[in-house]
C-alpha cells in the first residue's frame, strides 16, 4: 500500500499547487478491505508531518444504526437491515459535515463501532482551516444502474432474498439521487480497484480478524464468520461490479491493485479510452 499512497501524495501535491482558496477534497474509493482506511491515515499523517494540516473521514461513520435500519426494512425491504448498501448511511449529515470543512468551519463527526454495529455516542472534532481532506467510502464515485441491467439478479442474496428486484431498486434509487450530490463534494476521486471481485471476500475476512483483535472479549460475538462474510459481501456485489468496469473511466486516478494490494497499474480518464 505504501506505493499507491506516495502515487496518490504526488496526485496531492499537484491539486494543491492550483491554490484552491478553501480545503481540497479527496475522495478514495474501492472494494471492501483494499487499503482505504489505511492509505487514509497514511496521508494524513505524511500531510500533517510536512506542515500540510489534514484529516480523514470514512463514509463507514455515517451508517445508519440497527434501529434505523429495522425501520427501512420495515418501508422498503427486508435486506435494508444490513449496513453497506447506498441507503444505509446518513447522506443528509454527511453532505453537511463536508459543507462546513469547506467552508473552513470544525465539524463534529460521527463515529460507526463496526463491533456493536451501531454509531458511537462519541464524536471526534474534524479541525477548522483544513488544506486537505480525506474523505474515504467503498461506493465513492458509483453511479446508478439502468433498469434493465438491475432485472436478472447476479448472485445467491438477490436470487433468494429479491427475487422482485425491489431491494435492488431501492438501492439504486438511493445511489442516483442522495449519493450523487454527496459524491459531487469531492474534488478529486482516487479508486482502488482490487484485482476481481472474489478476492473481497478474503480481504474483509483479513479486516474481521483485524477487528476482533481490536475489540474487547464481550463484544467479539457480533463480529462475523467466514461463512458470514461471504454472505454479507453479497450486499456489496453489484455495485463494486458496476464500479470495477465504469469508475476507471471517470475517476481521477485508478490504481489497479494486484491481490496483495500492490500497485500494478494507473489508469487515468485520459489512457482508460
Amino acid at each position: 500500500m505504501d506505493d499507491a499512497t506516495t502515487l496518490v501524495r504526488r496526485q496531492i501535491e499537484r491539486e494543491l499547487s492550483a491554490s484552491l482558496r478553501r480545503p481540497l477534497v479527496i475522495g478514495v474509493s474501492g472494494a471492501q478491505g483494499c487499503g482505504k482506511s489505511t492509505m487514509a491515515r497514511s496521508l494524513v499523517n505524511q500531510l500533517t508531518t510536512e506542515g500540510v494540516s489534514a484529516a480523514h473521514l470514512s463514509l463507514d461513520d455515517f451508517y445508519l444504526g440497527r434501529a434505523e435500519r429495522r425501520k427501512l426494512a420495515a418501508r422498503l425491504h427486508p435486506l435494508f437491515v444490513t449496513r453497506g448498501p447506498p441507503g444505509t448511511h446518513d447522506v443528509a449529515a454527511a453532505r453537511a459535515l463536508l459543507g462546513k470543512i469547506k467552508f473552513g468551519a470544525a465539524a463534529p463527526a460521527p463515529q460507526f463501532d463496526k463491533g456493536r454495529d451501531e454509531p458511537l455516542d462519541l464524536k471526534r472534532e474534524i479541525p477548522a482551516r483544513l488544506q486537505v481532506f480525506i474523505f474515504e467510502g467503498w461506493c465513492l464515485g458509483a453511479k446508478a444502474q439502468n433498469e434493465r441491467d438491475l432485472a436478472a439478479p447476479i448472485n445467491m442474496l438477490e436470487t433468494v432474498y429479491d427475487a422482485q428486484g425491489v431491494w435492488r431498486g431501492a438501492v439504486n434509487d438511493a445511489l442516483g439521487g442522495a449519493y450523487q450530490r454527496l459524491f459531487a463534494e469531492v474534488d478529486h476521486l482516487v479508486y482502488l480497484r482490487a484485482p476481481n471481485f472474489d478476492i473481497v471476500s478474503r480481504w474483509r475476512n483479513e479486516q474481521e480478524r483485524a477487528l476482533a483483535d481490536a475489540s474487547p472479549p464481550d463484544q467479539r460475538p457480533l463480529l462475523m464468520s467466514a461463512d458470514e462474510i461471504s454472505f454479507f459481501v453479497q450486499h456489496f456485489e453489484r455495485v463494486t461490479r458496476s464500479m470495477m468496469t465504469d469508475l476507471p473511466g471517470r475517476a481521477g486516478l485508478t490504481l489497479q491493485l494486484d491481490e496483495r494490494r500492490r500497485v500494478i497499474g494507473v489508469t487515468t480518464p485520459k489512457t482508460a479510452r
